[in-house]
């Protein structure tokens, strides 16, 4: 399925069509960073919730190498590439997922900008788990092993001049100056995105 942006009902009924492999239903939203990516999650997350059908959200971002090893590697300034997540972990994650009765996992605290050990908690009563995260669909060695546990994919693709003024956006949010936000988005976010958009795996449904 290609279109325009979906509402989160739209996509909560593909979700609830969507057989699965396990226990849980995995349900994999992939876009580059502020495409929208948590919103939607949530959002569909809370339908399908509200319909009886428990579901929550893990995100990727938690695998984020801690700031010491990056700087160690020379890598700070690339936080957020691919090279800078505990892939073997998040994978381990996913593996777990489909049939464990009880899943811990760790969150990505922005206000620290540091992953917190064990502070998700995916209980036995949890039907579909929506995973977010930019490389989720990054056909590249490691992360291409992801794709097989999906139950159901979903790509945002955002035209660039729009994403590039979305990065702007949140990085003025956060303290950078409008010169200071740019230089970050073009020196890391958009050549992440570029990245990925040149190695991406298909996806049941792309908006």
């Amino acid at each position: 399925m290609t279109g325009e942006f979906p509402d989160a009902a739209t996509l909560s009924a593909q979700v609830l069509a969507t057989p699965r492999a396990g226990r849980r239903r995995l349900v994999a939203l992939a876009g580059p960073p502020a495409s929208g990516k948590s919103t939607l999650a949530q959002n569909l997350a809370d339908l399908l919730d509200a319909g009886g059908c428990p579901a929550q959200v893990v995100p990727m971002d938690g695998f984020h190498l801690d700031n010491r090893i990056l700087e160690n590697r020379g890598m700070l300034a690339r936080k957020g590439a691919p090279e800078t997540f505990d892939m073997q972990g998040f994978l381990h994650l996913v593996t777990r997922l489909h049939d464990e009765t009880e899943v811990f996992h760790p969150v990505f605290d922005r206000t620290r900008d540091i992953a917190v050990a064990g502070a998700g908690r995916i209980g036995s009563d949890c039907d579909t788990v929506v995973i977010e995260g930019n490389y989720l669909l990054f056909d590249a060695p490691g992360w291409r092993d992801l794709a097989g546990h999906w139950d159901l994919s979903i790509r945002l693709n955002l035209p660039d001049e729009v994403l590039r003024a979305r990065l702007i956006d949140r990085w003025v949010t956060h303290g950078l100056s409008p010169s200071q936000a740019a230089e970050r988005a073009a020196r890391n976010d958009l050549p992440n995105a570029a990245r990925v958009n040149a190695a991406k795996l298909p996806a049941n449904i792309e908006i």
